[in-house]
């Protein structure tokens, strides 16, 4: 994506060239895989197969799917390609990626491993409530701290998400129970 926002068409085509160089460099076999999450200057995005996973034609590709922690998958329930509608390939693959991608359509694959749930025991306790209707007791123009964004003052409210003008940080619009009266 970042090829087509920053170089456009050049830039896309400029990728697929690489992929196509690395995938042709291996001398017997290549194995493609991919993180469904990935940590990006300090926080967690959900990532995509590469588009061009999708041009490898399809006699030369052995695929397999492997679940993550508790039997889950995260992010693959959006990622669709032509794959999805393939039968599940034998266990004998060994693409994690591939395994991960067949296992959302035809059920859990041969190769994955029944899921375990820890059981995490301990006391809760409520800690604050909010009505997202309720406007709680803020008031326009009133001085607030966030402790990230700093000190601000309140410029709207809508239910219970405040609209604030920070000093050093701009207008943002944040939950109530993220600031307080300054």
């Amino acid at each position: 994506q970042r090829s087509i926002d920053e170089k456009g068409e050049k830039g896309l085509e400029e990728e697929r060239r690489l992929a196509y160089v690395g995938v042709t460099r291996a001398k017997s076999d290549a194995r493609i895989s991919f993180a469904a999450n990935r940590l990006v200057y300090g926080r967690w995005t959900s990532q995509l197969p590469s588009r061009f996973v999708d041009e490898l034609p399809i006699d030369h590709v052995e695929a397999e799917s492997d679940t993550g922690y508790y039997g889950v998958t995260p992010g693959m329930k959006e990622a669709k390609s032509r794959w999805d509608e393939m039968p599940t390939f034998g266990a004998g693959y060994a693409s994690p990626g591939w395994k991960r991608a067949q296992s959302f359509t035809a059920g859990r694959s041969p190769a994955a491993k029944p899921a375990r749930h820890a059981l995490i025991e301990g006391d809760g306790r409520l800690v604050a409530t909010a009505d997202p209707k309720s406007g709680g007791d803020w008031s326009k123009g009133e001085r607030v701290f966030h402790q990230k964004f700093g000190y601000g003052a309140v410029t709207a409210i809508e239910g219970n998400k405040l609209l604030i003008d920070f000093e050093k940080a701009g207008e943002k619009k944040v939950i109530d129970t993220f600031v307080e009266k300054a």
